[in-house]
């Protein structure tokens, strides 16, 4: 499910709707869901305008007032939009500056030198989780969809064996982990700790990717053995740099957003008083705002400045991350 999708989905429970009773409403909730899927699969319409219509329909179906579910749509779309977006355009910016630097692909090379064998499976859920802890979904799949092919290939490993880890570690992250949309819009409907889902979410995310990944992707391969088609893979992103970041800036550029909300998290855990000048220090510090915009600003220098992107390309670059595109909608 796309960005505006997840945000706009929650927005319809912001004010829930009392005039009908647990079974009506269920039974709305479903058949507001299949218009939506209707429009999109068979009508072809914009994602935007079929969860539109079907924010509306399930308000009719659960026999509230056209106008209460009107208003119940819009006022929990801005809030939701309020709470979220510029949480959501920082952790596009950063994920732009992560691919575009070279950096994701400086972080799959280096994981891959160091496994082989059995271990490779392994090493594609790591990649994969590291790599889609700033990026979204559909960005994380276009960056690993070369190294996948080309480990496959020149491994001879069934891509079953090597793709499902991939998509494992991408798709845990993307729906349990902060700064993604999902959990984002999920903390902020139910006014949750970031820090303490962020905690939850990794140790969540770790024995889900694990099964999901490695350990289903053996029987997968036996059940599909597919292998790598040759003359497929294409052009990985940073082939034209003339030099990428390092490693471990990178890694710490990605971690430093997590680090901060942690810490913030530790902190009101261990001292307990918000008048604490050191708990209200690490509440602005560890603020999603903060931590975000911080290791957005420090990734233009690690990221950027050392794949030896001037000051325009930087601005480009987060001006691409910004612009609409078919797979933000």
């Amino acid at each position: 499910m796309t960005r505006l999708s997840v945000e706009m989905l929650a927005a319809d429970s912001v004010e829930p709707i009392t005039s009908a009773g647990h079974a009506q409403l269920g039974i709305a909730v479903l058949a507001g869901i299949a218009v939506i899927v209707l429009l999109i699969t068979k009508f072809k319409l914009h994602a935007f305008l079929a969860l539109t219509i079907g924010s509306l329909a399930l308000g009719a179906f659960a026999g509230a007032p056209l106008d209460k579910a009107i208003a119940s749509f819009t006022t929990g779309l801005g809030a939701t939009v309020a709470g979220v977006g510029v949480l959501i355009a920082l952790g596009a910016i950063l994920g732009r500056l992560l691919a575009d630097s070279g950096g994701a692909d400086r972080i799959v090379d280096t994981i891959l030198a160091k496994a082989g064998g059995r271990s490779m499976p392994w090493a594609m859920v790591l990649i994969a989780s590291v790599i889609g802890l700033p990026l979204f979904f559909e960005v994380g799949v276009v960056l690993l969809i070369p190294v996948v092919l080309m480990v496959a290939k020149r491994g001879n490993y069934s891509l079953m064996r090597i793709g499902i880890p991939a998509l494992a570690g991408l798709s845990v992250m993307h729906g349990l982990v902060p700064p993604h949309p999902g959990p984002l819009v999920a903390i902020d409907a139910v006014d949750a700790n970031l820090g303490v889902t962020l905690a939850l979410g990794v140790l969540v995310a770790v024995p889900t990717v694990i099964i999901a990944g490695p350990v289903f992707s053996r029987y997968a391969a036996r059940w599909v053995d597919v292998p790598a088609p040759d003359r497929m893979i294409p052009q990985r992103p940073s082939e034209d740099l003339e030099k990428r970041p390092g490693f471990g800036i990178t890694l710490v550029t990605i971690l430093l957003p997590v680090v901060m909300m942690l810490a913030k998290a530790l902190v009101d855990i261990v001292v307990d008083d918000p008048e604490n000048t050191v708990q209200r220090v690490f509440d602005v510090v560890g603020s999603p705002l903060i931590a975000l915009l911080t290791a957005v600003v420090v990734g233009m220098f690690t990221l950027g400045r050392a794949a030896g992107f001037t000051k325009d390309r930087i601005s480009s670059t987060v001006e691409k991350s910004l612009a609409p595109s078919p797979a933000s909608c």
